[in-house]
């Protein structure tokens, strides 16, 4: 990846910006603690991704289930499509005797 010389250069140029042993010391920990705690951050974040997948798993089947209920259950009724025609002569519709005059 890197050959002897670019590291050497690298190597030279971090000791002339962040000086001698401290500073370097002081920042090549800082990363290390850096790393550490976006890995934490990582693994807090695909735990609580997991925790949302599960429930929405949850949801769907409960979802799923209820629709099996639903269907199984007989449709309610009185809505308009089983109330049968009015029948002439029943009481609401008047009807004529055939005799004219009479009605």
């Amino acid at each position: 990846m890197w050959s002897g010389t670019e590291l050497a250069i690298a190597a030279a140029a971090a000791v002339l910006l962040f000086g001698g042993g401290t500073k370097l010391k002081e920042l090549a920990r800082g990363l290390g603690a850096a790393k550490k705690e976006f890995a934490i951050g990582q693994a807090e974040a695909d735990a609580e991704a997991e925790k949302i997948r599960a429930e929405a798993l949850a949801r769907a089947e409960a979802a799923r289930a209820q629709a099996a209920t639903d269907a199984q259950m007989p449709q309610p009724t009185g809505f308009g499509g089983d109330i049968p025609p009015p029948i002439p002569g029943s009481g609401t519709t008047p009807v004529g005797t055939g005799v004219e005059g009479t009605d």
